[in-house]
């Protein structure tokens, strides 16, 4: 085994993991140009994805103008994005090129923990998101009253203990049996049991879209009243809310078609190795999404591009510069 490999009847030769292990599992070549692809392909999305959350970050952390509660909200949803991309991305893009997990046992139990816990409070922070615009519009004259910056750390502290503490509930077993993940060397599979699946199903997709499409529904009725109904002088801030709604709403809608494919696969799929590898990509599809956010943010609100310039440019670190104005409109 120490040339790497065996040749069977056929004379193909089987490629080992780690050939000098007689415990190894095997694997398929695949050609270098597909390896290459693939490997720009991940390489350029995950740096693409960090880069535009870090700007995000940056500019709601430096700018005073931004500290907003619904900013605040965007912050952590960016944070999660920016986790995915550093790390889940990568790892996740990997995993469907490569046919063997390199990264050792302890990081086999941990991947799939942080990939579900920061994809659940990604989630979460889709659900406060709907529920701060649904306020936003419903109630303009009380949200100042009703929501406001602590509000939204605590909203956010809770989202994320609560998706920690529920996905080390649907992980149990397979933290607390790492035999199970695989059957040889360089294998790393996650298995849940059927009713996990289905638990996971409800609480990430049922319920979730059960409480947000109302909502948006209920936001999409009364912002069509307001526009109507509004004056002149109150119509400013109607639209502005109206835009940030819109915007925000469009996030939780691209995250939704993203998530949608991932739990009907689940659902319906097996576990061999052709199953295997449409789970993996319909993973990826929701990792990708993390990308999307900024891109949205850059398309719709005027702030964000111009505290990007500011942050490409160094202005950030001009004196004052936390004061500058993201909003020249409305002078």
């Amino acid at each position: 085994m120490s040339n790497g490999g065996v040749t069977n009847t056929d004379n193909q030769t089987i490629q080992y993991c780690f050939p000098n292990n007689n415990l190894s599992c095997t694997k398929s070549v695949r050609p270098e140009a597909e390896y290459i692809i693939v490997y720009i392909f991940i390489a350029v999305t995950s740096v693409f994805t960090v880069f535009l959350n870090l700007l995000v970050i940056i500019s709601i952390s430096h700018f005073k103008q931004l500290h907003t509660p619904t900013n605040v909200l965007i912050f952590s949803l960016a944070v999660a994005d920016l986790i995915t991309g550093l790390i889940l991305m990568p790892v996740q893009g990997m995993k469907l090129i490569e046919p063997c997990w390199y990264f050792g046992e302890i990081f086999c139990l941990l991947f799939p923990f942080i990939l579900y816990v920061v994809l659940t409070a990604s989630l979460g922070n889709m659900i406060i998101i709907s529920v701060d615009r649904f306020i936003a519009v419903n109630d303009p004259l009380r949200y100042p009253i009703r929501v406001n910056i602590n509000r939204a750390v605590v909203s956010i502290v809770v989202n994320w203990l609560f998706s920690f503490m529920y996905n080390f509930y649907l992980l149990y077993e397979f933290l607390l049996y790492p035999e199970r993940n695989h059957t040889c060397i360089g294998e790393c599979i996650l298995s849940l049991k059927l009713e996990n699946v289905i638990i996971d199903s409800i609480v990430c997709l049922v319920a979730p879209c059960c409480l947000i499409i109302p909502l948006y529904v209920k936001i999409c009725i009364v912002a069509n009243y307001q526009a109507k109904h509004f004056n002149s002088v109150t119509d400013k801030k109607a639209k502005s809310e109206k835009k940030a709604t819109r915007t925000l709403g469009i996030v939780v809608l691209v995250y939704l078609l993203c998530w949608m494919p991932y739990y009907l696969t689940s659902l319906s799929l097996g576990h061999d190795e052709n199953d295997s590898l449409i789970i993996n990509v319909m993973d990826w599809i929701v990792c990708m999404n993390s990308g999307m956010n900024p891109l949205i943010y850059a398309m719709f609100y005027p702030w964000f591009r111009l505290s990007a310039k500011y942050t490409l440019t160094l202005k950030i670190f001009q004196p004052s510069s936390a004061y500058f104005n993201l909003f020249p409109e409305e002078k």
